[in-house]
């Protein structure tokens, strides 16, 4: 997967608007760098956010624009956007990315720094998320790995889809998950993860796969899973909401969030038709997480 970097200059009494613009929509968050003219010697401030470039990337851009538009920017012209190289998103990623506490349950450490934790009781992710999605900077992953503490328990049989870096499903086999099946389309993701679970010692109970939720999935898989987890697009839950129904079995938890709070009703309403029961909707920022039950 490629990334996009978007940044624009501005003062710094627009720091805090243009990041509450632009933080919504970027892995982490925005980021805020000052910036000093080598000639006029005045500060301003750049702030940026990084967005996978994968298939609602259009959709995406558009909805920054238009953001940009409505909030009384009349061009979109000062926003800067960059398709970054693979070593450049990996040194961005390195500046950035640092050890992370995710509610009671999870650390995550960055594969390249070396320095010791200290003793705890905590579940310790060592991440290297390479080109692909999931760091635990982002809301919706940070929605999902609370969701992991709240409702698995040890032995239950797991699907992560849209697996990305691997974090879901190695915090759920490190959770107790007898067996973890990670699915992702794009090549650079399964490899990625494939590599993490390998670092993280959890090859024994986690299987990833490239592709999704074909029919010999759905066929091999019918009501075999006690939790699904999905962190991907609000279209492709609605789109595989009876698939997620088929899979898993009576009594099991579906866990999907990458829903923007626009596009939450319209989740809600494809679960619905799936015969899903809704269980519990949290929001964090503009992201929701939606935790439905497949009936006895």
């Amino acid at each position: 997967m490629k990334w996009v970097e978007f940044s624009v200059v501005v003062p710094s009494e627009q720091v805090e608007k243009v990041s509450t613009i632009l933080g919504k929509y970027g892995q982490g968050g925005p980021i805020t760098e000052e910036w000093e003219s080598e000639t006029t010697h005045e500060k301003s401030y750049i702030v940026k956010i990084y967005v996978p470039n994968n298939g609602v990337f259009k959709e995406t851009r558009q909805e920054i624009i238009q953001k940009f538009i409505q909030n009384g920017y009349p061009s979109p012209s000062h926003l800067r956007e960059i398709i970054l190289k693979p070593e450049d998103w990996f040194q961005s990623l390195r500046k950035h990315f640092g050890i992370l506490d995710i509610g009671d349950r999870f650390i995550i450490k960055p594969s390249w720094i070396y320095k010791p934790l200290p003793d705890s009781t905590r579940i310790i992710i060592e991440l290297d998320p390479g080109e692909a999605f999931g760091t635990g900077l982002h809301p919706t992953t940070r929605l999902c790995l609370l969701r992991i503490d709240k409702y698995l328990k040890a032995g239950m049989s797991v699907l992560d889809l849209g697996t990305g870096s691997g974090i879901l499903a190695i915090a759920a086999a490190k959770s107790g998950a007898s067996f973890v099946l990670g699915l992702d389309i794009d090549p650079v993701a399964a490899k990625v993860a494939h590599a993490n679970v390998n670092s993280n010692h959890v090859e024994n109970n986690v299987q990833i796969k490239r592709g999704n939720l074909s029919q010999n999935i759905q066929r091999q898989y019918r009501a075999y899973f006690d939790l699904a987890l999905a962190n991907i697009s609000a279209e492709t839950i609605i789109d595989l909401s009876v698939p997620f129904f088929k899979i898993l079995k009576p009594g099991g938890r579906l866990v999907v969030s990458g829903i923007q709070v626009q596009a939450l009703d319209k989740v809600l309403i494809g679960l619905a038709i799936a015969n899903f029961n809704l269980e519990a909707i949290e929001q964090q920022e503009d992201w929701c997480v939606v935790v439905s039950k497949k009936p006895l």
